[in-house]
C-alpha cells in the first residue's frame, strides 16, 4: 500500500535578483553554502551537478557533530528552464537521522521576477505526509541560510 502523498507548497521573497537566487540553485559551491538544516554541510567531494533536462544535481549532507549520519540526495531534473525553472524527482537515501527511512519525492522549483527587482521562489514538493513537518522546518533553516548567501553574493564577497 503506498503512503499517502501531499503537497508541500512554499513562496517566498528573496531580495536578490532571480539570476542571483537561480545561480543559488544551480552553482554548486553556491547550493552548498545553504542547503540543508542548520549544522548540515555539503562536502566538495560530495557535489556532482549537471544541470539540464535529463541532468542532475547530487550531493551528500553530513552533519559534523554526527559524522556517521551521512545523506544522499539525487534530483533527476525532467524541466529545466534556464533562470526560470528547475523541476525533477528527489531521492533521498543513506544513513538518515531520526528514523527516517529512504524516499523519493516530486520537486519543482519556480523563480519569479517582482516589480521591485527581487525574486519570488515558489517550491512545490509532492511528499509523504508524514514528512511534511521534517521538510518544513528543513525548508525554513535553508531559506534562511540562503539569505545570508544571496546577501553575502550580492555584496561580491
Amino acid at each position: 500500500m503506498s503512503k499517502p502523498r501531499g503537497l508541500l507548497s512554499l513562496t517566498r521573497i528573496l531580495d536578490a535578483p532571480r539570476a542571483l537566487v537561480y545561480r543559488a540553485f544551480t552553482n554548486a559551491e553556491d547550493f552548498a553554502s545553504w542547503w540543508g538544516p542548520t549544522g548540515n554541510v555539503l562536502p566538495a567531494d560530495g557535489l556532482d551537478f549537471d544541470v539540464r533536462a535529463g541532468g542532475h544535481q547530487r550531493w551528500t549532507e553530513v552533519n559534523p557533530s554526527n559524522p556517521d549520519l551521512r545523506v544522499r540526495v539525487t534530483v533527476d531534473l525532467h524541466e529545466v528552464r534556464q533562470g526560470e525553472l528547475l523541476d525533477g524527482v528527489m531521492r533521498v537515501n543513506g544513513r538518515l537521522d531520526d528514523g527516517l527511512q529512504p524516499f523519493e519525492t516530486r520537486l519543482r522549483v519556480e523563480f519569479h521576477d517582482t516589480p521591485d527587482g527581487r525574486t519570488r521562489l515558489e517550491i512545490r514538493q509532492w511528499i509523504d505526509q508524514t514528512l511534511d513537518a521534517a521538510a518544513r522546518q528543513g525548508w525554513s533553516e535553508g531559506l534562511a541560510k540562503l539569505d545570508r548567501t544571496l546577501a553575502r553574493l550580492t555584496d561580491g564577497a
